[in-house]
């Protein structure tokens, strides 16, 4: 077989004169070469392990340390108190003269008092960035106590951080008392049920306070002495891992590309481009060269941790749960187009092939006019149907042959890409439809055309478009958002295209081609294969999706009514939500916790007392100073709840991990389980610019990306993800099911529209709604 035939690096004939080797000096060369590459990265990665473990202190500090000791020896001082002199008597070398001893043993407490030292200056940097009353002071009004820490902070910080310094200096996640848990719980359901509802809520809670909850509490804090995270592990394992429902539409999320302009219309070269940027972060990754992230405007670093599964990495189904699988290095990606699959190698002679050579090598993929395998086509529906089916088929007939190893090549590769002959994005005839299109298509495909379980598949459409979806289990969108928003920008502002449209660059005509993975589906496969190609198809087809931009203001407008722009749009969906239904839901916003070490997310509830006062207020027709001290009191509220779930304060992710351990223990708490039975209906999330530093919206306003969305959580409920773009633009992507007749996604948005013009002009009488005809007028506009 041709692929067989490429991958043997030397061949042999047996003639009567003996063996007779024919040597491949190309293919010994490439693995010389990716030989001196691993070890290249091997060595880099030591390096970066001992500078990350002396943070905040630098190996060179401890030259300094030792020439510092050895000076004051000569003054004939000691700085020691007799440890040096100790030390030289349990030397266990006595041919070495008194002087070199001397000098060995002030070498050994010289590394001594700097591991001290380093040990000293992390906890003191552990103890700062556990405070965190700073979050909480009114803005703009910083106490002297804040002052003086963000100095000691920045001190203690040293300089230079790699990716992951700051790890061993981050705080545990505090595990919050059963009594403020449950206080807080009966405060956020207060607005949604009736009187005689909450008296028998309480009493559960009471109950379960006094008895069981310190029980599990016992168990909980056992834990988190224990673990880095008492959250994290079981948040992976339980939320995402072991779902046994398809994890397109119902888990994985998508990224959009720029909303106005595409910087190609070739498909290959913006492959070309994207995927050269792709691999350029990941060696940024890996040499640790990207900056930690931090709390926006401040010097307050987050958790990397998640990093480190960006590439390389994807989920295996199971029976009973999932696991994720990392390896260290691939040189290539996977790539899908018209039911074929290749493995194409992005590294030649020990370099990353340059732009010019990636579009080359894709548009052989996009030429190739073989046609797929038998059952190969609408093979990758596998992953975005049941989990189990996965499970038991890839063990049946994937765990051997030919069919595992073109299995293993696509988990085992970077990431993967498809190549779809579609067109998507804002099309030329202004169609309102086209952002919605474009949404479903990134979010699900036709339910075979992307890799559902890999890290991220990447999407490249016809017209120059792309885009991304990404699996929830190893990571959270904002780790995924900071890679996309870097190939964004590197691939306008750094790498460029010429007048043609093309990558930059020249081409070796004489690279290898891609290389096509042959499979051999039986028919009983192929069976498997149509059924979970029904079940996702089934769901795909009952999402509803709409995306658009409102153009009227945004948080520069939103800011000098002296409000928080996330606090603004959590009302507006309130306030759009009892319009639409009559009534208030349990609402989701996604909180982070990466101030602590593998933080992750946390829930903010954001339907609260306050809030639905002033929604209730506002639609009971009450005057426009009582309604704009409700708004006031309701994001504040918001505010805190937020500042309350970053630190690790929240409400959800305790409950949740009491849950569990009674599940451990195998006892039943009818408090616990009405929690986790409530369904979310509104589920929202708000996706940040994290590196508005990439993008010179001044001179650029158009390279503005259209942000990400996911599906609906709850059968009769919203999803809703929101972007604010520069000053005056906000992003929605609202998605519900079909099948509910109480849910419309296009519904749902002309209210969200109306709530956000209705809450500006309470707080700014002049602002006017633009007229009706101007507001069509301007969404076409923008489509």
């Amino acid at each position: 077989m041709a692929e067989a035939h490429q991958a043997v690096a030397f061949q042999f004939t047996v003639t009567p004169d003996g063996i007779d080797l024919r040597l491949s000096h190309q293919a010994l060369s490439e693995i010389y070469l990716s030989g001196v590459r691993s070890w290249k990265k091997r060595i880099i990665r030591v390096k970066n392990r001992v500078i990350s473990g002396v943070y905040p202190a630098s190996p060179s500090s401890w030259l300094f340390v030792v020439i510092a000791i050895l000076a004051t020896m000569y003054t004939r001082s000691d700085p020691s108190m007799g440890l040096i002199a100790k030390i030289q008597e349990h030397l266990p070398v006595s041919q070495m003269s008194t002087q070199c001893q001397a000098v060995v043993s002030a070498v050994v407490f010289s590394t001594m008092l700097w591991l001290l030292l380093i040990f000293t200056m992390r906890l003191c940097l552990k103890q700062l960035l556990s405070y965190h009353r700073w979050m909480f002071e009114q803005h703009g009004k910083m106490s002297t106590t804040t002052k003086i820490w963000v100095a000691l902070v920045r001190i203690f910080s040293g300089r230079k951080p790699l990716l992951y310094s700051y790890q061993g200096s981050l705080p545990n996640l505090p595990v919050p008392a059963v009594k403020d848990t449950v206080k807080r719980y009966l405060e956020s359901v207060r607005p949604l049920v009736d009187d005689a509802e909450y008296e028998r809520t309480n009493k559960l809670a009471a109950e379960f306070e006094s008895s069981l909850g310190k029980r599990l509490q016992w168990y909980l804090k056992l834990k988190a002495l224990w673990a880095s995270n008492y959250v994290s592990d079981w948040w992976e394992e339980y939320v995402y891992l072991r779902g046994r429902s398809p994890i397109m539409v119902n888990s994985n999320y998508y990224g959009m590309d720029f909303q106005y302009v595409t910087p190609t219309p070739i498909q290959a070269a913006r492959a070309g481009n994207t995927i050269h940027a792709f691999f350029l972060y990941r060696r940024k990754l890996n040499k640790e060269e990207i900056k930690p992230s931090r709390v926006p405007g401040t010097v307050i670093p987050l958790c990397s941790a998640q990093c480190e599964r960006i590439y390389n990495t994807t989920r295996i189904p199971g029976e009973e749960t999932d696991s994720v699988q990392h390896w260290e290095d691939s040189d290539y990606i996977a790539v899908y187009h018209r039911g074929r699959y290749f493995r194409l190698r992005v590294y030649q002679a020990g370099r990353i092939l340059s732009p010019r050579e990636i579009e080359f090598q894709i548009q052989r993929i996009l030429d190739d006019p073989v046609p797929p395998a038998k059952g190969e086509a609408k093979l990758g529906a596998l992953t975005a149907g049941e989990r189990i089916a996965w499970a038991k088929a890839r063990r049946e007939y994937f765990s051997s042959g030919v069919n595992k190893r073109s299995l293993d090549c696509i988990e085992r590769a970077a990431f993967f890409v498809a190549l779809d002959d579609d067109e998507r994005g804002m099309m030329a005839d202004n169609s309102p439809e086209g952002l919605d299109r474009y949404a479903k298509s990134l979010l699900h495909g036709n339910c075979y055309d992307r890799w559902f379980d890999k890290s991220f598949t990447v999407v490249y459409y016809k017209n120059g478009k792309s885009g991304i979806n990404a699996e929830h289990s190893w990571a959270d969108a904002p780790v995924v958002a900071h890679v996309w928003e870097y190939v964004l920008a590197a691939d306008s502002f750094q790498l460029g295209y010429n007048e043609e449209g093309h990558c930059k660059g020249e081409v070796d005509s004489s690279l290898p081609p891609p290389q096509k993975l042959s499979w051999e589906i039986p028919s009983e496969c192929q069976e498997q294969i149509s059924r979970s190609l029904a079940v996702a198809q089934a769901l795909a087809d009952d999402v509803d999706f709409h995306v658009f931009s409102f153009r009227e203001f945004g948080k520069g407008k939103i800011k000098k009514c002296r409000v928080s722009p996330d606090a603004f749009v959590q009302m507006a969906l309130q306030l759009a939500y009892f319009r639409d239904r009559g009534t208030f839901c349990l609402t989701y916003e996604a909180s982070m916790t990466r101030l602590f070490r593998e933080g992750r997310t946390e829930t903010v509830r954001s339907c609260s007392s306050e809030s639905s006062a002033f929604v209730r207020a506002l639609e009971g027709g009450e005057p426009a100073d009582v309604c704009r001290r409700l708004f006031r009191a309701a994001s504040e509220k918001h505010q805190q709840l937020y500042r309350m779930a970053m630190t690790g304060a929240g409400i959800d992710r305790h409950l949740f991990c009491l849950y569990v351990v009674s599940k451990y223990l195998g006892v039943d708490s009818p408090f616990l389980k009405e929690v986790l039975s409530v369904p979310w209906r509104l589920s929202t999330s708000q996706t940040p610019v994290q590196q508005a530093e990439l993008f010179d919206l001044v001179n650029y306003p158009e390279y503005i990306s259209c942000g990400g969305g996911f599906g609906p959580v709850a059968d009769d409920g919203y999803g809703v993800s929101y972007m604010f773009l520069a000053e005056n633009m906000i992003n929605f992507h609202i998605s519900c099911k079909h099948s509910c007749s109480q849910t419309d996604a296009h519904v749902f948005g002309s209210k969200i529209r109306a709530a956000l013009h209705d809450l500006l002009h309470l707080l700014d009488p002049v602002y006017k709604e633009p007229n009706k005809e101007r507001s069509i007028a301007e969404v076409k506009k923008d489509k």
